[in-house]
């Protein structure tokens, strides 16, 4: 018990140094929605939720028999007469567009599970935190991964889950080619090459993922790696940095030669992990989700990871990436008050740890509760290995409006420069189509 609560302080401490933003969670001015006694029986309230596909289990557990023979839905409504769950689970390669045509059409879900929330927030279409979460449950969250969705003092959404990055390796391959992890971009190269040499073709050497489904952490694993980053010391985009652009060229290079995937711009996370899981690739930077990946592919690939290289001087840092759920506002709704309160049955019901910690640790992630820590460490001990990962994380810096847009346009960059196109020109392009 002693090492759980010690790691429990540990946990908190690292998730505070993983917050990218100083600005503070929300003072009792804006505490969150007090517990409410039991609604009277009234009109049956059904509530609009999207939740996004994680992997191969996401629709079982939520809509089918992943819940020990039953599902989230299902239970739920049976732990909440009164309040029925219209659920989708949608890929990520779709949800934007989906939530975006319901937005227009003037049917925004009332519950979204999602990465952004900025333009949402920004355009009144998102209820307040505070509004709708139990301040109990809202306590319960670590205050960094809140504070990643504050904007001018309001918390719009609350985390969903976590991960954090880290360089996989096959560590049968490394031994067989007589080589060690590279902790630099040189020594990335050298490997790459003695792994070309010894496989003669046969094993790519090096993942890499420029497409539209998370070719953002190749733009983030590089820059951070040289020193750069999507914004500079003061928070100011700067996209088009000098060690941005050297970055992106090493990257694009490293295909040029030769050294990984054949098909960037296509060829996702998920196929760059079904090539390791096979044997087919070397190395790869990949959540902490990926021995659980690998295992439900049948794969009994040797892996170890390492910190993801960085050039030579700099700090190599781990991507932190944390979704969020939020609420949308319905003005229609004829009582607000009994909506809000469904939300937080929701909330409360999906955070429970006897529920909770049977999603998060199925899907692989990191927890985004306290609550939740003790039996993640109980089920699986390996999960305190990532607390050195968390410790280099950085996260995107979704709380600025323009993120969609800067998003979209690193992946376009990225995709032009594979085809030839010259760095420094894309990303000069896009700093001035993004901060003018």
């Amino acid at each position: 018990m002693k090492k759980i609560l010690a790691l429990l302080l540990t946990l908190a401490m690292v998730f505070a140094l993983c917050a990218c933003g100083q600005t503070a969670a929300p003072a009792a001015s804006e505490a969150p929605a007090e517990e409410s006694a039991e609604a009277p029986a009234g009109d049956e309230i059904t509530l609009d939720v999207i939740i996004c596909q994680y992997g191969p289990n996401t629709q079982e557990w939520f809509l089918g028999s992943g819940m020990d023979g039953t599902n989230f839905v299902d239970k739920f409504e049976a732990a909440n007469p009164g309040v029925k769950l219209n659920l989708e689970v949608v890929s990520w390669n779709d949800v934007y567009t989906v939530v975006d045509t319901r937005i227009a059409s003037g049917q925004a879900p009332d519950i979204l599970n999602i990465d952004v929330f900025a333009n949402y927030a920004n355009e009144g279409l998102l209820e307040p935190v505070s509004q709708y979460c139990p301040e109990e449950l809202y306590n319960d969250f670590f205050p960094s991964f809140i504070e990643q969705s504050v904007i001018d003092g309001t918390v719009w959404a609350v985390p969903d889950l976590a991960s954090a990055r880290a360089l996989y390796y096959n560590v049968d391959m490394f031994e067989e080619v007589g080589i060690e992890p590279p902790a630099t971009w040189a020594e990335l190269e050298d490997a790459a090459q003695a792994i070309v040499d010894f496989y003669d073709g046969e094993v790519y050497p090096w993942g890499i993922d420029m497409t539209t489904d998370e070719g953002q952490a190749a733009f983030a694993y590089y820059t951070w790696g040289n020193g750069g980053g999507f914004v500079d010391a003061e928070g100011n985009w700067a996209l088009n940095s000098a060690e941005n652009v050297e970055a992106i060229e090493y990257a694009i290079g490293l295909v040029n030669k030769g050294y990984t995937n054949p098909n960037p711009a296509t060829q996702t996370r998920y196929d760059l992990q079904d090539m390791f899981a096979a044997g087919k690739l070397a190395m790869c930077i990949a959540p902490n989700s990926m021995p659980t990946y690998c295992a439900d592919k049948g794969s009994t690939v040797n892996m170890a990871t390492t910190a993801i290289p960085a050039n030579e001087g700099k700090t190599s840092s781990s991507v932190g990436v944390m979704d969020r759920i939020m609420a949308f506002k319905d003005e229609a709704a004829p009582d607000q008050a009994a909506r809000d309160e469904a939300i937080g049955k929701f909330l409360t019901f999906f955070y429970d740890p006897e529920n909770y910690v049977g999603w998060v640790s199925m899907e692989g992630f990191l927890p985004a509760v306290n609550s939740a820590v003790e039996a993640l460490v109980a089920a699986d001990p390996s999960f305190e290995a990532w607390l050195d990962v968390l410790s280099s994380c950085q996260f995107y810096p979704t709380a600025k409006g323009e993120w969609d847009a800067v998003k979209q346009g690193t992946i376009a960059a990225e995709q032009a420069a594979l085809t030839g196109a010259s760095v420094q020109e894309q990303l000069d392009a896009l700093q001035a189509q993004i901060a003018g």
